[in-house]
């Protein structure tokens, strides 16, 4: 099996509606039935065309994927409980975003956000900061294309007391890696209390390349992903959640050229293709997911990176950069794609999500679910990233979609919207409120007023209902 990166254009149609349907319709013209979509994102939009980048699965050959787990499958809500204030939180890995960008430096944003609502549902390009990651305990970490399937309305979300989570690691050539992550899955196990009931060594090893697209966004390539599938079948009544180490292939020099890139301009190359991985595995198998990166060689782990950007000082510091990914699958909640138990107590759905909060010009599935359900979209300027889109030009309904300028405002549009206040009510200079004139044209019916005004003309007693005459 091959996961890899495909960039398309498709042509903006004014006279088309354009949700996702019809970016859905565009890409099956383009792929043939041999490739599933996993992942897909807007990176640009002109005058004339969406310049689309798709991660897709090929080469499945006689492996099981779900036809009900497709990313462009939708469900429309019909109504939002308001019981509570929920909150997507999104941060595209792999776009070079100045929050949450780098190494879980998302990590008090996702802490400030969900002080402001009852439940924060994130991902783990937000929050995991190699041996760091302090989710708060009414923060759901979720897998970005299981936020997807949420926000399109095909699953639920059951939170869960604990999770038994299986650890696969490259078998490395070099045994003080294996060891490390054996030690930092006990290290979990004595201190978090962590229900790890086994590590598997992965002899046959996936090849996983960190590569950028054009865009500049950080994607790549998997190969020999069946060797994981594998594992994951042959152990599936012994996990809830798979945490995954294993090398990613990137150019030696991206090392400390990442950690001593001083104006920040480098994306981080190893998260787009993880996000990937993980999305490729939710897609086969309904479980939540996460990686963390094993370091090749002692000659990489030793690197003197010196005093690094402290976005990018957590990875300076870890060995094996796992215990964040363990923490998080801890309480990972489980994945509900039965419709039937959707309306049940307990299961967040669809119409339970308050509003999505994103950097400003990103434009993917969340985006475009969002869109079509009706849920408002709070975009942040100051979360600058590559990507290059107009969010003011897709077709929301009024009072649902607002940008601001930073995560302060976003957090006072969110309690505007859970207070019920309307946000431009408490700015000023307030507008002068709209009044038009309603001209009707129909000809069969007039109003009871011009009915009355034709009785006076006529000087005659106007018609009483049935109800006057009652009285």
């Amino acid at each position: 099996m091959i996961l890899n990166e495909k960039e398309i254009t498709i042509p903006r149609n004014k006279e088309a509606n354009q949700t996702f349907e019809y970016f859905s319709n565009k890409i099956s013209d383009q792929l043939t039935q041999d490739k599933i979509p996993v992942r897909f994102v807007i990176t640009r939009t002109d005058r004339d065309n969406y310049y689309c980048e798709l991660g897709v699965l090929s080469d499945f050959g006689k492996y099981k994927i779900p036809p009900e787990n497709h990313i462009f499958n939708f469900e429309k809500r019909y109504f939002e409980d308001v019981n509570q204030f929920n909150v997507v939180l999104l941060v595209p890995t792999g776009i070079g975003a100045d929050v949450g960008g780098h190494s879980g430096d998302g990590g008090a944003l996702a802490r400030f956000i969900a002080s402001a609502c009852d439940n924060l549902i994130t991902h783990p390009n937000v929050v995991n900061a190699a041996d760091i990651n302090e989710l708060t305990e009414n923060t759901l970490y979720v897998e970005g294309s299981v936020i997807t399937r949420l926000m399109m309305g095909t699953i639920g979300l059951q939170k869960v007391r604990s999770n038994r989570i299986m650890l696969v690691i490259d078998d490395n050539s070099d045994a003080f890696f294996n060891e490390a992550a054996i030690n930092s899955a006990s290290a979990a196990r004595a201190a978090m209390g962590l229900d790890l009931p086994l590590v598997v060594k992965m002899d046959d090893k996936m090849l996983m390349r960190s590569l950028y697209s054009s865009s500049g966004r950080a994607v790549g390539r998997i190969e020999y992903l069946e060797y994981l599938y594998e594992i994951l079948k042959e152990h599936s009544s012994q996990y809830d959640a798979v945490a995954l180490s294993s090398n990613i292939k990137v150019p030696e020099n991206f090392h400390l050229d990442y950690f001593r890139d001083e104006n920040g301009d480098m994306v981080n190359p190893w998260g787009g293709v993880e996000a990937m991985l993980t999305h490729a595995i939710s897609l086969m198998f309904d479980v939540p997911s996460a990686h963390s990166p094993m370091a090749g060689s002692r000659k990489i782990l030793n690197l003197d990176v010196g005093v690094v950007d402290p976005r990018k000082s957590a990875e300076a510091i870890s060995t094996t950069y796992l215990h964040c990914i363990l923490k998080g699958l801890h309480k990972s909640p489980r994945i509900i794609n039965n419709p039937a138990t959707h309306g049940n107590s307990g299961i967040l759905t669809a119409t339970d999500i308050s509003c999505l909060v994103i950097p400003d010009r990103c434009v993917g599935l969340p985006t475009l679910a969002a869109l079509e359900q009706g849920i408002p979209v709070i975009a942040v300027k100051e979360n600058k990233n590559r990507m290059k889109n107009n969010l003011e030009e897709l077709p929301f309904a009024p009072g649902k979609f607002f940008v601001v300028e930073n995560y302060w405002e976003a957090v006072g549009v969110m309690n505007a919207l859970k207070a019920g206040v309307a946000p431009e009510s408490v700015r000023r200079p307030l507008a002068h409120t709209k009044v038009i004139d309603a001209n009707y044209t129909h000809t069969t019916f007039t109003t009871q007023q011009q009915q009355i005004d034709k009785q006076e003309t006529e000087n005659k007693p106007y018609p009483m209902t049935a109800s006057s005459s009652a009285k």
